[in-house]
């Protein structure tokens, strides 16, 4: 009882985490200037603008919209714009320990994939942050837990809605599109082939389209929008609009003293400074506040190493062609959230991308407890040694827990926490 009531209470403490204090920093952090400009500008003219004229954009509107829930609700303050990533955080944990429910129907799992997920860093940034990618990886979970539910019609608007969010969730779609599509074909035959299949192109190919489409609807009814009047055609308009996005972020080449490397992601080699500051008034003489986007180390240290055994055991599964559904999906989060990034090697990206696939790495160490709980000739010793680690990665979070939230602290505690030459 007490582990099936754990990922709530969980959560309910995760929702304290991110409010109490959710005004600190003051000012932007990091993107927040564009993404809540973008915000005011949906609630007073249903697009985005620069003073009164047209303003290029390069992310479609349903984070932004999100955002300006929060200003709508609590007024033009840090609060309000961060306090619908705040939720989104809260409910992306339950979210995550419901999927793990579904996938191992234990409760000890569930609490320690709740645990995890409240537990990171990363996670906890994000929600903190008024900025697009913890809604992406909201919906990017959302959806692959409808398909692998089989409700094909929600997960159809819940990837709609992920690439209304960014581009980058177009990955997973174009994953479990072909999947489902490899299914029908596999199970079906001759005249009783097409109608499944139709259907398959309808949920995972025109819905979301749709969706997406209809995400622009502030655009298309506006005269204010960028290049609304490229053409009499609105639709060509549009599309002659999307060219343009999908020039910007193919060329987007520009330095940044953060950018990071795909292959350092996972070990966080060069996490993104959200936020710093040397406070004049504090208690001692120097002193620091940040706002380091980075998951707990421990927890993505363990996590590189789980997502190492599950593809090496992916593999054998498919020479021994003894599938397993649990490394099919941590093979699917993987490829379709970080590999594509390795083949942006000229482009500018940044470590906190990796939200977006975090879920399916912590699913990998869900996947490894388990084994490692069931397989072992001495319980108790098994079950001590996932217990550790899941108490260092908790010790790790709150050693961490001032740069997570922008505290101000001695700067000789800050260096502390700098473990590597390259998180500075």
């Amino acid at each position: 009882m007490i582990a099936a009531l754990t990922p709530i209470l969980i959560a309910v403490s995760s929702l304290a985490l991110r409010l109490i204090n959710l005004s600190t920093p003051k000012g932007f952090v990091f993107d927040e200037v564009y993404y809540v400009d973008g915000a005011r500008d949906f609630l007073k003219y249903g697009v985005e603008v620069n003073g009164n004229q047209p303003e290029f954009i390069v992310h479609p509107p349903v984070g932004k919209w999100m955002i300006a829930i929060g200003i709508k609700i609590f007024g033009e303050n840090e609060f309000g714009w961060r306090f619908a990533t705040a939720i989104v955080g809260v409910l992306l944990i339950l979210l995550f320990a419901r999927f793990i429910h579904i996938l191992f129907f234990s409760p000890l799992l569930t609490a320690m994939a709740a645990a995890l997920i409240a537990m990171d860093g990363m996670v906890l940034v994000h929600s903190r942050t008024a900025l697009l990618d913890l809604f992406l990886t909201f919906f990017v979970l959302l959806a692959v837990y409808l398909w692998y539910r089989q409700r094909h019609w929600y997960a159809g608007i819940a990837i709609g809605l992920a690439i209304g969010t960014k581009w980058s969730a177009l990955y997973f779609l174009v994953a479990i599109g072909l999947i489902s599509i490899y299914r029908v074909f596999t199970s079906h035959s001759g005249r009783s082939l097409l109608k499944p299949t139709l259907m398959k192109i309808s949920q995972y190919g025109l819905l979301p389209i749709a969706v997406y489409v209809t995400t622009w609807s502030g655009w298309f009814t506006s005269n204010r929008g960028w290049d609304r009047h490229w053409s009499s055609n609105a639709f060509k308009s549009w599309w002659h609009y999307h060219a343009e996005m999908l020039s910007f972020h193919t060329n987007l080449t520009t330095k940044h003293s953060y950018q990071a490397n795909p292959w350092s992601w996972m070990v966080m080699g060069r996490p993104t400074s959200f936020f710093y500051n040397s406070p004049q008034s504090c208690s001692t003489k120097n002193c620091a506040q940040e706002v380091l986007a980075i998951g707990t180390p421990i927890l993505w240290w363990i996590g590189t190493i789980a997502v190492t055994v599950v593809f090496g055991l992916w593999f054998r599964s498919i020479a021994t062609r003894k599938f397993d559904k649990i490394l099919n999906l941590v093979v699917l989060g993987i490829c379709a959230g970080y590999l594509p990034w390795f083949l942006l090697q000229q482009r500018t990206v940044f470590t906190f991308y990796a939200v977006v696939f975090e879920p399916f790495m912590l699913l990998a160490i869900i996947y490894c407890a388990k084994l490692m709980l069931n397989k072992s000739k001495n319980s108790v010793i098994s079950m001590g040694i996932v217990s550790t680690l899941v108490v260092l990665v908790f010790l790790n979070f709150i050693y961490f827990f001032p740069i997570f939230t922008g505290q101000v602290i001695n700067y000789s505690e800050w260096i502390k926490m700098m473990w590597l030459p390259s998180w500075i």
